[in-house]
């Protein structure tokens, strides 16, 4: 893990003096970042097989539930479902181990003595994650959506900013967790929470639409349910416009949550 703050480094003094900007630096720390986790098989397993396996895992169950009162299909809850799985497994799961490790490993101390900046650090550890993710997610979009007989998203904006809107809430709640956790082997547990949280009252297992109004309203709070609601939006075409900004609104807010958390309690030395 030595080898991230030593890469960036070097790049940055083997670049041009123009050329050294906070686009370089990201791209410099992403690149690093990347070529940890391709070597890591357990970060690359949750983050490229649990998802779809949690996919065709939940398949059944999703057959027996009463879609068709809510207008939706074993596809527009599979598909979206998987997607959900991307976030909470290949982004905010892997993320926070990540995170957790970088600190204990002393990563984030030295390359905050750098020309970094603290917001540059934690995108840039974030950058390989989040590319993953959504090249995943483009893949199961288009290759989801014909084998579920879900077809393709009839209000795309809606899915893209589903998905942007759940990333940051992946990426800040990974550092706000990395924040709580004293290692790479307690992240494990660390993290159980909000992913079962989410996998069961998002919408990611169980669509909102399902549960009975009181209840759906109340499981809507949680950090990613706009994110998935507006992903699922993506295919259903969504309800009318005050209920669209009703989902953007609070998945701004939680946005907003998370990163002001970060902001105020991020940890960047080892808890020993």
């Amino acid at each position: 893990m030595r080898a991230i703050a030593r890469e960036v480094s070097d790049n940055q003094r083997t670049a041009s003096p123009a050329a050294i900007g906070p686009t370089a630096r990201l791209l410099s720390l992403g690149r690093a970042e990347l070529t940890l986790l391709g070597r890591n098989k357990s970060a690359m397993f949750t983050t490229l097989v649990l998802p779809v396996a949690m996919a065709f895992a939940m398949k059944r169950a999703v057959e027996g539930m009463p879609l068709s009162g809510a207008g939706l299909s074993v596809g527009t809850v599979l598909l979206p479902g998987t997607l959900g799985f991307v976030l909470v497994f290949a982004v905010y799961a892997s993320l926070t181990s990540a995170y957790v490790a970088r600190r204990e490993e002393l990563v984030l101390k030295r390359l905050r003595t750098g020309e970094l900046r603290d917001l540059e650090i934690l995108a840039g550890t974030a950058l390989p994650s989040v590319v993953l993710g959504l090249a995943q997610c483009a893949l199961l979009v288009f290759v989801g959506g014909p084998v579920l007989d879900a077809g393709l998203p009839s209000a795309p904006h809606l899915l893209l900013a589903g998905l942007a809107l759940g990333m940051v809430v992946a990426v800040g709640f990974a550092a706000v967790s990395a924040r709580l956790t004293r290692s790479t082997e307690a992240a494990q547990l660390t993290v159980l929470p909000l992913m079962l949280v989410s996998m069961a009252g998002s919408g990611m297992v169980v669509p909102l639409d399902v549960y009975p109004e009181r209840v759906a309203d109340v499981l809507g709070l949680l950090p990613l349910s706009p994110a998935m609601e507006l992903i699922r939006a993506g295919w259903t075409g969504g309800g009318d416009v005050k209920q669209t900004l009703g989902h953007l609104l609070s998945g701004l807010a939680w946005a907003g949550i998370a990163l002001f958390a970060v902001q105020r309690w991020f940890r960047w030395e080892p808890r020993r």
